[in-house]
């Protein structure tokens, strides 16, 4: 690579696609039908102390009520709750000023025991934006400049500004509670907003998706107890709460904010964190009233507020250090984000919330273009930016769909799908694997799993493999039960030890009959599986097994196919040429995080490479970086893993390359890109007798269609629209373990997967504890094993 290589955020396109059939769509995108014209000054902000940005906004909040017509004169500064304010005319006090500024605690309530908060505010002045620049870009006149980049963010800032300042923000999406649907064990789902601000040909754009995320309910505390611990009303909880039921409660209730209801206004307005929970249930917390006195909470409150207690049985929160309150005079405000982790269920309710059709989606977004009202917006009035109400309505096509390809034998060997999506009805995977060596495990009791519903299901399932094209010679393995709860290392190893006594070779697969779906005794099959044995499993639920259906048991075949070595089908090398005609290798990237507010677990990096000509096989390459670093530190050592996994498997180095770089988000795209960019230089000293074309995935909101957008960052095979559009297109139709197609490109849908997969194997963690808070995890005692080399060049992963 020449040392000068310039890699900028937007690379311009040779031209425009044209193949496929052309259509009009009306997307989630809203014109920006007038661009400021003057100038707009950039300033840097520095508060003091440092804190989040939804403080920083109530500090900014603060200092707009005092200084408006004084320090700031008659100017609206729009500020990004960070570090940046811009404003549509210089402010009065010349370069730099500085404001001491009180607020109150978040209750509006101060008194002598709580003063109010001190924060000073240093406004420096660092740049005028050139607007003429921007529109010279955006009219093709001129390149993107750092200057064009700041109008685009002090635009995006100016958009966000007002509903940052009126609603609950989380990151780039403001939240209300209008139309929330109550999700499992006292959190709700509240409807959510984007907006970002992006450039277009001859005009700027503002992108509006939806999003949600969950939130505590409002209301008692002792009706959010209740749905926690599953109970009808709280006469169920009369004989006392177990300490199982205690530490889950304390740990769901910890931090949150509460408000009581026992006093007068004043006190009403005041907000409290609750600490920790007690043992002891109201009518025996006791406590030093003074004196040498110690009295109850519930004897407390009848002396001291003639209240008499309806549920003394239930235990009280600790605000401060012996400071009680029952559970019944306390009230969650609302509002407050939900940051644990959501469990199977609320998961599960979750995602039918934001499951929507087209339509409906579109709907919703036009409600939230109504809660924008941008025509009443008085900043955007001050700067003189105009939105359009409307959706735009754009050219789209649709391509044309791939040839897929199956064993010569199938009755239908080739065809094009229709809809996106088909089944293996007279189809033979393209090849086949030999299954000759394997064990069945059934993790639970015989009277839950009998031997012969066991059978009945291994039956269909061979046959159904066998139909599709597969070899079992092996129709009767082993089979056993184990303890869900117990040994599970153990149990793998007897089962391992049984396949290969029987078959007398070495065992290629343990089939896994899971009692439920519960995350835990799945984590500990494969890490037991990849890491210590180094052998493929296969998982199943007990409930399938039981219905033993011929669609399920053709899925499990073309999971099993390919962690096999197998290819399930194939695209007409006519229609992928870039990957035929040359040897050439896709790989596919990606880095996956740690929950909120967990500080001890890392993060995980994955590539994923093909090992074929037909890009149908892949292998895998894993690293454990520090937690929430978005840059994968040892990328060039993984690409040097793959590739020369790639020459041992077709004898070959590449003389191409192709590389889909995923996991860069929409709200850190700029900062996310310089690291994808440092990548990418680190990658091509390593590439470099390779020609490589290097693109980015971001990741939008779900959207009204399919949620993927890609950005070449640099192209060296000379790759035209249509050309890198429909091979990007055509590769979704051949991920291996569906009969559809995705709207991911397989090297980095793969990626996923093995990331997803490397969070299993751990040492040391308890996937069952769905309700523990991430900031309490375990994760420095954690430890990660490493995939087996028997398996690193197979997928399975899948």
């Amino acid at each position: 690579m020449a040392s000068g290589l310039k890699l900028t955020e937007f690379v311009k396109r040779p031209s425009l696609g044209t193949k496929g059939k052309r259509i009009r769509v009306r997307a989630n995108f809203f014109e920006v039908t007038g661009i400021p014209e003057a100038n707009i000054h950039h300033y840097d902000v520095t508060i003091t102390p440092d804190v989040p940005p939804a403080l920083n906004r109530r500090v900014f909040k603060r200092l707009e009520e005092l200084e408006r017509n004084n320090g700031l004169g008659d100017v609206r500064p729009i500020f990004d709750g960070r570090k940046n304010i811009f404003t549509a005319k210089p402010l009065p006090f010349g370069e730099t000023t500085t404001f001491d500024i009180n607020i109150p605690e978040d209750d509006g309530v101060t008194s002598t025991k709580r003063p109010p908060r001190s924060f000073k505010i240093k406004i420096k002045k660092v740049n005028t934006i050139n607007m003429e620049e921007l529109r010279r870009f955006l009219e093709s006149k001129s390149e993107l400049t750092p200057n064009c980049l700041t109008a685009i963010m002090a635009l995006d800032v100016l958009v966000r500004h007002h509903p940052s300042m009126t609603y609950t923000t989380v990151g780039r999406s403001f939240y209300t509670p209008e139309g929330s649907q109550a999700l499992f064990g006292g959190v709700e789902v509240w409807q959510g907003y984007y907006q970002s601000v992006r450039p277009a040909p001859n005009s700027m754009m503002i992108n509006i998706d939806l999003s949600a995320t969950a939130f505590y309910e409002g209301g008692p505390l002792v009706q959010m107890i209740l749905k926690l611990l599953n109970r009808r009303s709280a006469d169920e909880l009369r004989r006392g709460i177990s300490d199982r039921d205690r530490l889950k409660l304390e740990k769901s209730l910890k931090k949150l904010k509460i408000k009581v209801t026992h006093r007068g206004d004043t006190v009403a307005k005041r907000r409290f964190k609750i600490l920790k929970i007690t043992n002891t249930p109201a009518s025996s917390t006791k406590f030093d009233v003074g004196d040498g006195q110690t009295t109850d909470v519930a004897s407390y409150f009848q002396k001291t507020y003639n209240m008499r207690l309806n549920y003394p049985f239930l235990p009280c929160v600790v605000i401060r250090k012996e400071n009680y309150l029952p559970m019944e005079v306390c009230d969650v405000i609302e509002g407050q984000r939900h940051v644990r982790k959501l469990n199977e269920r609320q998961t599960a309710d979750m995602i039918k919330f934001t499951c929507q059709q087209p339509h409906m989606r579109a709907n919703k977004i036009k409600r939230g273009i109504e809660i924008l009202n941008y025509r009443q917006n008085p900043y955007l009035q001050q700067f003189g930016m105009k939105v359009s109400s409307e959706m735009m309505v754009v050219n789209a096509r649709v391509l044309p769909i791939p040839t897929l390809q199956y064993h010569p034998s199938s009755r239908e060997a080739s065809f094009n799908p229709r809809d996106g999506q088909w089944n293996l009805r007279d189809k033979k995977v393209a090849t086949g694997a030999t299954l000759g060596s394997w064990a069945v495990i059934a993790f639970g009791g015989e009277r839950d799993m009998g031997m012969q519903a066991i059978n009945h299901f291994i039956r269909e399932l061979i046959t159904t493999c066998q139909d599709t094209g597969m070899n079992i010679p092996t129709r009767n393995p082993p089979i056993s039960y184990a303890n869900p709860h117990g040994d599970i290392e153990a149990s793998i190893k007897q089962a391992w030890v049984r396949a290969g006594n029987a078959a007398k070779n070495k065992p290629q697969l343990i089939l896994c009959i899971l009692p439920n779906t519960g995350v835990g005794l799945y984590a500990e099959i494969k890490r037991v599986s990849d890491t210590v044995i180094g052998v493929a499993t296969q998982c199943v639920q007990s409930k399938h097994m039981f219905s033993a259906k011929k669609q399920y048991c053709a899925n499990v075949c073309l999971k099993m196919n390919v962690k096999l070595g197998g290819m399930n089908s194939f695209i007409l090398p006519a229609e992928v040429p870039f990957i035929s005609d040359k040897p050439t290798i896709l790989m596919g990237a990606d880095v996956t995080h740690p929950g909120p507010g967990d500080t001890t677990r890392p993060s995980i990096a994955a590539l994923c490479a093909s090992m074929d000509s037909k890009a149908s096989r892949y292998a895998a390459s894993i690293r454990y970086q520090t937690g929430r670093q978005e840059m994968i530190t040892d990328l060039a050592s993984m690409c040097k893993e793959l590739l020369k996994t790639f020459y041992q498997t077709c004898g070959k180095k590449p003389e191409r390359i192709l590389f889909y770089r995923d996991g860069v988000s929409e709200e850190r795209k700029r900062i996310e890109r310089e690291i994808v960019s440092r990548e990418l230089s680190l990658s091509r000293k390593l590439l470099i007798h390779s020609n490589l074309t290097f693109i980015c995935k971001v990741m939008l909101a779900q959207g009204t269609s399919r949620p993927t957008h890609y950005h070449v960052l640099l192209d060296e095979n000379a790759f035209t629209p249509d050309s890198l559009q429909t091979l990007s297109y055509n590769l979704c139709y051949v991920f291996a373990r569906c009969t559809r197609a995705v709207s991911l490109v397989p090297p980095v849908y793969y990626a996923h997967l093995v990331c997803a997969r490397a969070r299993f194997h751990s040492r040391g963690e308890n996937w069952n504890d769905t309700e523990g808070t991430s900031e309490e995890s375990t994760g420095s005692a954690l430890t990660f094993g490493t995939v087996k080399p028997e398996l690193q060049k197979v997928m399975y992963f899948m």
